[in-house]
């Protein structure tokens, strides 16, 4: 019994190796490197509404706390096993509702595991491509001149004939599409669904419906 107990101590002890301090240094600074690039392409290229510049410290802290993790655990196997039971009851109870957001967070997260394993040039490279999608995404979506948006249109009161409204708007887009009409004794609120051109269609049409009306009121908000 003693025997087997010896065995299996000495089989987990047998995968520890020491760190290189300077080693250790050197790619924890490149970790740090990448993930604070990483947050100034999410704080430019990103599309999230949340409050980007303070989400990109968290980039920095997930990315080097990843590589530490990794760097102490790849030393021993009794360390590799021990943090399997750990995370077994670690829940994390916040969601991110962003998909791009949590996108971002991988991206932190696998720089922070390929830099702890030692992998510095797989990980410059995987993370300079990442980035360069991001920039090429970015920069295809910003020649896009095609504007699809969910228009509403509220006029006070009931006395509203909605009618040469769409007929304007249709003048200035080349799609439209009644989603909702809403009439009571206070207002008359309509949603279409409607695709500019560009966003100089859409200051004129807007322009042309208030000349009919200017007590008419507008809400564009962005149909992804």
């Amino acid at each position: 019994m003693n025997d087997a107990k010896s065995d299996i101590l000495n089989f987990l002890n047998s995968g520890s190796s020491q760190i290189s301090i300077l080693e250790f240094i050197f790619h924890i600074v490149i970790a740090a490197a990448l993930s604070w690039l990483l947050g100034l392409f999410y704080t430019r290229y990103g599309n999230s509404l949340s409050n980007r510049k303070t989400v990109t410290g968290t980039f920095l802290l997930i990315c080097v706390t990843t590589m530490i993790i990794i760097t102490i655990v790849k030393s021993s196997l009794a360390l590799s096993l021990g943090l399997v039971g750990a995370l077994s009851i670690v829940r994390f109870r916040t969601a991110i509702k962003d998909p791009e957001e949590l996108s971002y967070f991988f991206v932190a997260i696998a720089i922070g595991l390929g830099m702890g394993a030692g992998q510095v040039l797989v990980t410059l490279c995987g993370s300079i491509f990442v980035l360069l999608l991001i920039f090429l995404r970015k920069l295809s979506k910003s020649n896009e001149v095609i504007q699809n948006l969910s228009l509403t249109i509220v006029k006070p009161g009931s006395d509203f004939d909605y009618r040469p409204v769409i007929d304007k708007l249709k003048e200035f887009s080349t799609q439209l599409e009644l989603r909702r009409l809403d009439e009571n004794e206070n207002s008359t609120e309509i949603s279409v669904f409607v695709r500019f051109k560009n966003f100089e269609s859409l200051l004129e049409s807007k322009k042309a419906i208030q000349s009919m009306n200017s007590k008419i009121l507008f809400c564009y908000l962005e149909n992804i």
